[in-house]
């Protein structure tokens, strides 16, 4: 996990869900409103978990390229 300024870039290719999921809960936790993660993850389940943990946390996520989720904490 790397941070710079208020944007942390979580790594997660090569993890299968929901590791990608967990560690975005995790990472995202102690983060400030307003806060983003870039979190780039290659499993296809990522796409629809994000979608649905968004939702539940109400966070809001955004694919900004292909395996590249930007996640702002609300």
């Amino acid at each position: 996990m790397e941070v710079n300024n208020n944007e942390v870039e979580l790594d997660c290719i090569g993890a299968l869900c929901p590791t990608p999921i967990i560690q975005l809960g995790k990472a995202i936790r102690d983060l400030p409103a307003g806060a983003t993660i870039v979190l780039k993850a290659d499993d296809p389940a990522t796409q629809s978990d994000i979608s649905a943990w968004a939702r539940m946390t109400g966070n809001s996520v955004a694919a900004i390229a292909m395996h590249t989720y930007r996640v702002t904490k609300r």
